[in-house]
């Protein structure tokens, strides 16, 4: 055998060896490609209506279908009056049947009325061809508790299956149920056949993957409760972070698992998602599948008030998701209002060579990570061709010498910060650039405000906020005047402040400076919505240390590297462009935080005269 033969066949061996056994499970083959379809919460929240999810079955229907696309999951509290967007009520007065489950609030879903519950829905999605979900919280009402129902077929009332001890920390809902009482597995099965009735396909739980080990007992009473209902429903568990000693366990229980927290459009979330997509590959299989969660693209924070919102990554980000999500075969659940789309995120989600990477096909692996270069290549089923992605995940650099910044804060940590007081010499200076970064420990919670900011000069003093910026990022959510990054109004120590800047790091806001202003003043804090949880630096340039910006790296493979020995065919499936053969090697110019997905075809050499 010739060496480098030998050494093929070693490292073949030695992946199959470490390629997790999971035992196959009936209900795996309700799922046997990743999931594709559209889930409300990105859009609207918790306030979803009816007229809003047809409207995205419409469209799915219409031009989405043909190239594979299928759920329509209604997320959270759809029974819940009160509900106003991403927030929730602490006093909730959910919709409850006389058995303490859970029912459509009327003036969400007007087909629920007259007992009808989801079903009326469930039927008008069907008729489009499509399949429809819902999503639960763990658990049993607090309001059945309350209202000490009885569970159906028992004499146990909800008091009694009830753990008071167990609660969500972001949800007041509900309550755990405790599976060592009479009448806990009883309550979970009359939930779901109820959920059987309305023809449900597919069941997100919420608060269900963390603490996974915790909940474990109710994991497995869903699983029975699903198992025994007469219907075939799709089980997707979160939120995340699912640990991963907790693989085989919720293989053997799940469809899809949450990797993360929400995953929301910020390029560090992103960027997150390629380590944690790696870790958890030997685990992707059919009917079971790892779930990065949702693809937060269109028309995302549009909410009740059918807000403009729109996704915040670049087109390159956006395509870099994409290919990530389809290379490591994640469930592709669209988070934006759909009939919103414009050509490029239609084109996104309609590209059908991209989509089969997703759809089909086989140990999906990384292939190197190298200072943020990165590969990824699988196997296309029954050929010996080979799909192969490559990303430029690096960071090119925030564009400015931070040596010449005007003024750079301490690092202000969790409540107990002192607020920064600033303020930055301006003379000659024709831009205004306020910069909060994450202090180089990721961005959970990163709260920013800045307080009362303000030009001053000669001509007096000017709010900042009278100007207009030329523009504005954030981590998350929304740079806004008056409002934190949450859309809740600015305040201080408790009390509302006078006017102000609210983010999130990493944040970038930038002006043009009218002149007769020599000074920028402005007090910095962590803003309430940090939790006590945030740390980050405030920093203020201007345009005297802008810098050179690099635009792109190249990325290189080795065919041989992918498992073919030779040369290749090489097709862009992005673009759909046959870019030639290829003897020994592969590379592409990508851009910072861009991507390429491709399908390679060996080549039969001519055999030597």
């Amino acid at each position: 055998m010739q060496p480098f033969m030998f050494l093929v066949c070693a490292v073949a061996s030695l992946c199959v060896s470490q390629t997790p056994t999971i035992e196959k499970k009936a209900f795996h083959d309700w799922a046997p490609t990743p999931p594709m379809g559209w889930n409300s919460w990105d859009c609207f929240g918790a306030t979803v209506t009816e007229e809003q999810t047809k409207a995205n079955a419409d469209y799915m229907a219409d031009k989405l279908a043909a190239h594979g696309w299928q759920y329509i999951v209604v997320d959270i509290q759809w029974y819940e009056p009160q509900s106003k967007g991403w927030d929730y009520d602490r006093n909730p007065k959910p919709v409850l049947d006389e058995y303490g489950r859970l029912w459509p609030v009327m003036a969400k879903f007007p087909s629920s009325a007259d007992g009808k519950g989801f079903k009326p829905l469930a039927d008008y999605v069907h008729a489009k061809g499509l399949k429809f979900g819902i999503h639960l919280m763990r658990g049993i009402p607090r309001e059945a508790v309350k209202r000490d129902c009885r569970i159906l077929g028992t004499q146990t009332t909800a008091s009694a299956i009830a753990n008071t001890a167990s609660t969500c920390p972001w949800n007041p809902d509900m309550y755990g149920v405790d599976m060592s009482k009479p009448g806990a597995q009883a309550y979970y099965d009359s939930v779901f056949k109820q959920i059987a009735e309305w023809e449900v396909d597919y069941v997100k739980v919420d608060d269900l993957s963390r603490p996974y080990h915790e909940h474990e007992p109710e994991i497995e009473a869903i699983r029975k409760a699903i198992d025994s209902c007469g219907r075939s429903i799709v089980l997707s568990t979160s939120p995340g972070a699912t640990p991963l000693d907790a693989a085989q366990h919720v293989a053997a229980h799940a469809n899809l698992w949450r990797l993360t927290d929400d995953f929301w459009d910020s390029w560090p979330l992103l960027k997150q998602e390629f380590e944690i997509c790696h870790r958890w590959s030997p685990y992707t299989g059919a009917g079971r599948w790892p779930d990065p969660d949702m693809l937060p693209l269109g028309a995302i924070h549009v909410g009740p008030q059918m807000n403009k919102g729109w996704t915040k990554f670049t087109r390159d980000e956006q395509v870099t998701l994409m290919t990530l999500f389809c290379i490591v075969r994640a469930p592709l659940m669209f988070g934006g209002h759909l009939p919103w789309n414009d050509e490029f995120t239609l084109s996104l989600i309609t590209n059908d060579e991209v989509l089969a990477v997703d759809q089909n096909s086989l140990n999906n692996r990384q292939l190197f990570r190298q200072n943020d270069l990165i590969a990824w290549v699988a196997d296309v089923p029954n050929s010996r061709d080979k799909y192969l992605a490559l990303f430029n995940a690096r960071d090119p650099g925030d564009g400015f010498d931070h040596d010449k910044a005007l003024f750079t804060s301490d690092i202000l940590r969790g409540r107990s910060s002192r607020p920064a007081e600033v303020a930055a010499d301006i003379r000659g200076a024709r831009k205004l650039f306020l910069q909060v970064t994450t202090a180089g420990d990721g961005f959970d919670y990163d709260h920013a405000d800045w307080i009362e900011p303000r030009l001053i000069g000669p001509k007096g003093e000017m709010k900042l906020t009278d100007l207009k910026w030329n523009s504005a990022t954030a981590g998350w959510g929304q740079v806004a005047v008056g409002k934190n990054a949450s859309g809740q109004n600015l305040t201080r120590d408790g009390s509302p402040v006078a006017y102000g800047i609210g983010t999130h790091a990493p944040s970038l806001i930038e002006y043009d400076l009218p002149a007769g202003y020599e000074t920028f003043k402005a007090t910095a804090v962590m803003d309430v919505g940090s939790r006590g949880r945030g740390s980050v630096q405030f920093v203020v340039h201007s345009d005297k240390a802008l810098v050179p910006v690099p635009h792109s790296a190249t990325v290189t493979v080795s065919l041989a590297q992918t498992g073919i020995w030779g040369a290749a065919r090489i097709r862009d499936l992005w673009s759909h462009q046959d870019l030639g053969v290829f003897k020994v090697g592969f590379s592409r110019e990508l851009p910072f935080h861009g991507a390429g997905l491709y399908r390679l075809t060996p080549v039969q050499q001519p055999a030597r005269q």
